[in-house]
Parts: structure tokens; C-alpha cells; sequence
């Protein structure tokens, strides 16, 4: 990862994830509201069943090391921690994070280490996690290729890797029109993201390393009330003072989650799932 991209992704991170916790919890990842995206489900709640409806999808039935690749401050590590009773470790590039999940994780006395990693560059060993997930981490990557050679190089024979990320629509068919590409590079400058991919393309990639039983699917329904509830959700005043406290970064931030909500509306940004085995 190049120094530029990483450090302003740490400063982003750094800035913007206290006050997250502070206002919206714990998860930094979006929910789910069904397939369809018609159920009624209080926000934080549909980011737990997000959790759980990945690992279903997934057929994670169980796990004993686990390592999850921008683990923002320890949401959904510690809920895997405590529901498969394993040793899990975090990697993020923000200090902050680190610091806050590793203080979240002795609150909760869970056998969970977290580090600051570059991603594309792991300090572990080959073969040593069971499942490698990844939820909403891959869009930072600036090579893809390289991001899930790193998670299959650390996932043991028979291991997992349960990958959610944000796409954008499938290009097989029609290339990206140029007010697409406007709109989705409006949402790389300001969440730091150097691009992001059709879900085809994790999926050819995902099969030349090569992974088996690859499996894909696109969950932009079941997510996309999403955006909305964020959106509705920080016009009070007290999110207000507190974006503006955590600076311009954070208030970019905030002010791009309606390029999110059109990307979703438009057709153009898409959640894409994989997961696959490693023989």
C-alpha cells in the first residue's frame, strides 16, 4: 500500500472512529434488512444480522483462529470471539482503532489481539487462521490481486475466506458510463479508496489463486436501507457538533453518504460477497 494512501486512510480512521462508536456503536459495517431490503430492523440490530446471516451464507459453522483484515474497533471480531469461543486477531491501519478494540476486548475478557498491519503485507505466518474475514476492507486495497493472495496465504488448508466488500456494478455487459465513474470517483476521494471492482472480477481472481467452491453473490438490496438510517440518524445536533469536532475529513465523510445512498439508488455501487476453501 502505498505511504500517501495508507496514512490518509489512517487519519480518516483515526478522526472519525470514536465518534462512530460514540454515536452509531460499535460496528462499522452496514446492515441487513432482508434480501429485499423490506424488513424493519432498528440499525445496530441489522449490523449484527449482517454478522450472522455472512456466516450462514458462508457455512461458517465453526472456527478457532480467526483473523479479520480491517477490523475497525473490534466489532465483529469480538462477536465472532464470543459465538465460536476463538482466538482472534484484528488487523487495522489506524493506531486509534487498535487502541480502542484492544480496550474493548479486556472490557470484555476475550482471548482478541489487535494490530496495526498493512493488509498487503501481513505479519503472520503461512497457514495460520482457520477463517480469514473481511468486511468492508477490500475497497481501501490498491491491489486486489495482491490483498487476497495475502488472505489465502495466511488461511490454512481447509480454511474459509468470507470476504464482504463494496463493488460496483458488473461491467461484462456495458462498460462504466462517464457519470458513473463521476459518482464513484466522488466516493473514492473522500473515503480514501483508490478504486473498487465488479464482483466478476473478485471472483476471477478469487479462482486463479486458487481457491475452491468459490461462490458470489450481491446483496446491494439487503443493504441498501443502510445509507438512509445513517443519513437520518446524524441530524441531530449532538452528531452534528461532533462531526464538525472531528474535522474536515469527518465532515467530508459525512456529507458523501448521499453519494453512497445515489450509488446504491443508481445501480452503479454494489455489495458483493465471496467465500471460498482453501484445499
Amino acid at each position: 500500500m502505498t505511504a500517501t494512501l495508507s496514512e490518509n486512510i489512517r487519519q480518516f480512521y483515526d478522526a472519525s472512529s470514536l465518534l462512530w462508536e460514540g454515536v452509531w456503536g460499535e460496528h462499522m459495517h452496514h446492515g441487513f434488512y432482508g434480501l429485499e431490503g423490506k424488513r424493519t430492523t432498528e440499525r445496530r440490530q441489522a449490523q449484527i444480522d449482517l454478522i450472522e446471516e455472512l456466516l450462514q451464507w458462508g457455512q461458517v459453522q465453526e472456527a478457532q483462529q480467526i483473523l479479520d483484515v480491517g477490523c475497525g474497533i473490534g466489532g465483529s471480531t469480538l462477536y465472532l470471539a464470543e459465538k465460536f469461543q476463538a482466538s482472534v486477531t484484528g488487523i487495522t491501519l489506524s493506531p486509534v482503532q487498535a487502541g480502542r478494540a484492544t480496550e474493548r476486548a479486556e472490557e470484555a475478557n476475550l482471548p482478541a489481539t489487535f494490530k496495526v498491519a498493512d493488509a498487503l503485507h501481513m505479519p503472520f505466518d503461512d497457514e495460520s487462521f482457520d477463517l480469514v474475514w473481511t468486511l468492508e476492507s477490500g475497497e481501501h486495497m490498491p491491489e486486489k490481486p495482491k490483498f487476497l493472495q495475502e488472505c489465502y496465504r495466511v488461511l490454512k488448508p481447509g480454511g474459509t475466506l468470507l470476504m464482504a466488500t463494496w463493488c460496483h456494478r458488473s461491467i461484462e455487459a456495458k462498460p462504466l458510463e462517464p457519470q458513473e465513474q463521476a459518482l464513484l470517483n466522488k466516493i473514492y476521494k473522500v473515503y480514501h479508496l483508490p478504486y473498487i471492482v465488479s464482483l466478476p472480477e473478485y471472483a476471477a481472481i478469487a479462482t486463479q489463486l486458487p481457491l475452491k467452491n468459490v461462490r458470489t453473490t450481491d446483496w446491494s438490496d439487503a443493504v441498501a436501507p443502510f445509507w438512509g438510517e445513517v443519513i437520518r440518524s446524524s441530524l441531530n445536533p449532538k452528531v452534528i457538533w461532533g462531526i464538525l469536532k472531528a474535522g474536515w475529513g469527518t465532515l467530508q465523510g459525512a456529507l458523501a453518504m448521499r453519494y453512497m445512498s445515489q450509488g446504491y439508488r443508481r445501480g452503479i455501487v454494489r455489495f458483493g460477497l465471496l467465500c471460498g476453501t482453501k484445499e
